[in-house]
């Protein structure tokens, strides 16, 4: 779940991180009223899942009203990287002497937090990563010891920032681990971190991704997804509840299972095809969720055929079919589908499923022969 910049600042407010005053904005007059409010001068920017904005024209400084007018209705409807501007967050401008950049994020071959700290801010830190790697300070956290004072002092001193920044940064680092924690953050970024002119370290932007799966312990996180990227397909599958990501391919692929619905996409760009999506229906492979994972790739005109890969564990093989075919029953796919299934009680729903296999409904003994099995029809519905 991406944040705007403006919600990740809202996030990093709560827990203590010193950012600037700013508001949120929908029209040019909202902006002008918002700059009035918080005083010139202020700084004019984009709001839009993506980077970039800057080097886009998305981040504009404005000295007087006249400016925040022109700006506004400039990057109002801008197009950056695919986004379409429609907020505008008005923000107080900071006066910086230095840019610094600080993060948090998950290393899973590690299995621990890995922080990232340069005193080169304000680029994107892949390019310090290219060009001078040595510049980024990392650490790596276990989470059931967690980052105390010590380790933050000595981490923002091998990061090489300077001693009227030490102890600023050492706090905030410690406040920007407490928010990636409890928070339940995937990752949290400030590029830059600043140091104003008044020998102050505040946080000038916020990258902020949190885990969709932690709602149940934040209900104030539904106010972020329903502000959420998506696209008409990834939107109806969400509101199904269904775990899935638009691609560009001619496959569409359902899966049960992430692990098993990333592989299924591998496996068809392995034999020459390309993914539609990747769709993960969970441990449930019912009627109702069927349905819907047919309904979402159904809509989607780009598919050529549809690969139902599943391999049942608590899930048995004869309800499957029984969703399979009840589901197909509800719905009317135009593509044709090949079916996978293997697992528990899978000689059970082969059975049920053989009398209902025709041109438009295949099925294949391994998950190899069905992915080719499935570019091969899209490749001929295609021509």
């Amino acid at each position: 779940m991406d944040l705007f910049e403006y919600q990740g600042k809202q996030f990093f407010s709560k827990y203590g991180l010193p950012v600037s005053s700013g508001e949120i904005t929908f029209t040019v007059e909202e902006a002008v009223e918002a700059a009035e409010r918080l005083g010139l001068p202020v700084m004019v920017k984009a709001q839009v899942h993506t980077g970039g904005r800057g080097k886009a024209g998305g981040v504009k400084f404005a000295a007087t009203i006249d400016d925040v007018r022109e700006h506004a209705s400039n990057i109002f409807g801008l197009n950056i990287k695919d986004h379409v501007v429609k907020r505008i967050w008005i923000e107080k401008a900071s006066d910086i002497a230095e840019e610094y950049y600080a993060s948090f994020t998950l290393d899973r071959s590690a299995k621990k937090h890995l922080g990232m700290l340069s005193a080169e801010g304000g680029v994107e830190i892949e390019t310090v990563a290219e060009e001078n790697p040595d510049a980024i300070a990392k650490i790596w956290i276990d989470p059931t010891k967690g980052l105390d004072l010590e380790t933050a002092t000595q981490w923002v001193s091998s990061a090489n920032l300077p001693e009227k920044a030490v102890e600023g940064a050492t706090e905030i680092l410690l406040d920007l681990y407490k928010s990636y924690v409890e928070g339940d953050a995937d990752l949290v970024e400030i590029n830059p971190l600043i140091l104003t002119s008044e020998g102050k370290v505040h946080v000038l932007d916020a990258k902020v991704t949190l885990d969709g799966n932690s709602t149940f312990r934040h209900p104030e996180y539904v106010e972020f997804d329903q502000t959420q990227t998506r696209d008409e397909r990834e939107t109806a599958a969400h509101d199904r509840g269904l775990q899935y990501v638009g691609l560009d391919g001619t496959v569409g692929v359902i899966a049960n299972g992430a692990g098993l619905a990333m592989a299924t996409v591998d496996v068809v760009n392995q034999v020459g095809g390309s993914a539609a999506n990747f769709l993960d229906i969970g441990g449930g492979a019912n009627a109702e969720v069927m349905a819907g994972a047919l309904e979402v790739i159904n809509n989607d005109p780009e598919v050529k055929s549809i690969f139902i890969n599943i391999f049942g564990g608590i899930t048995r093989g004869e309800e499957v079919a029984n969703g399979i075919i009840e589901a197909l029953q509800n719905v009317e796919i135009e593509a044709p589908i090949v079916i996978r299934l293997d697992g528990t009680n899978a000689d059970e729903g082969r059975t049920i499923l053989e009398p209902h296999l025709s041109e438009a409904l295949q099925m294949a003994p391994t998950m190899l022969d069905a992915a080719e099995q499935a570019v091969d029809l899209a490749r001929k519905e295609s021509n």
